[in-house]
């Protein structure tokens, strides 16, 4: 019996329920074999990614805040075009404590994933106050508010506390001088935890959390190699 693509064509059952199993079908070859390579899986006990300290975590929430994943990516793809003006490719573990996941969609900016280092503090600060002060060309909208607005101390202690109840290690190993003794993966109570962020914080404005968040980026792989 000849095999004939208007029968398909023709069953809406039969056409949906094919282009289903198609679907996934396609997303098993995509997603399996990352979850059995170790080199871009996410191992949150070895990794050499650590979770946000206080004013790096505050800077992420403004990033977050400011809607900058629209115009910038944080995922620089396996492609040479790529690689050769970003950096190396991304890991899946470096995004293991983006809660969301900052990859983005659209690049009006360039991508950021490894930008930490490749100016200076003042340059960051310069560029997000007023743009065009740096690159004349920029479209980028000035955010000359975050110099006047103190970093938010109720939100990072209340983002870490709930980023412990999703499961990332503010543990004694990774955090030792705000351990207070303790070891290993015991992990930093309400009190140490409200503490460090007040610390952290005092005198810190928003612009100094958002240039302390970019200057991290990358940085942990860079360290690594």
């Amino acid at each position: 019996m000849k095999f004939s693509h208007e029968k398909i064509e023709k069953s809406i059952v039969l056409l949906g329920v094919l282009s289903t199993l198609t679907v996934i079908w396609g997303g098993l070859v995509h997603i399996v074999p990352l979850l059995n390579d170790k080199s871009v899986r996410p191992d949150t006990e070895n990794t050499f990614v650590k979770p946000y300290d206080p004013l790096r975590l505050a800077g992420f929430n403004i990033y977050v805040r400011e809607g900058c994943y629209n115009c910038h990516s944080q995922m620089i793809r396996p492609f040479r075009w790529e690689t050769e003006r970003y950096g190396h490719y991304s890991l899946a573990e470096e995004s293991a404590y983006d809660r969301p996941f900052q990859w983005g969609s659209k690049r009006t900016g360039p991508d950021l994933a490894r930008v930490g280092g490749k100016y200076s503090d003042e340059w960051h600060m310069l560029h997000l106050i007023d743009p065009r002060s740096r690159v004349p060309q920029s479209n980028m909208p000035s955010f000359p508010w975050l110099a006047d607005t103190e970093a938010n101390v109720d939100l990072t202690q209340k983002s870490i506390k709930t980023k412990i109840k999703l499961g990332e290690p503010y543990t004694a190993q990774n955090f030792p001088e705000q351990a207070g003794g303790a070891t290993g993966n015991t992990l930093l109570t309400n009190e140490q935890i409200d503490a460090w962020v007040v610390e952290s914080l005092q005198g810190k404005t928003e612009l100094d959390a958002m240039v302390a968040y970019l200057q991290g980026l990358g940085r942990a792989f860079k360290e690594k190699r």
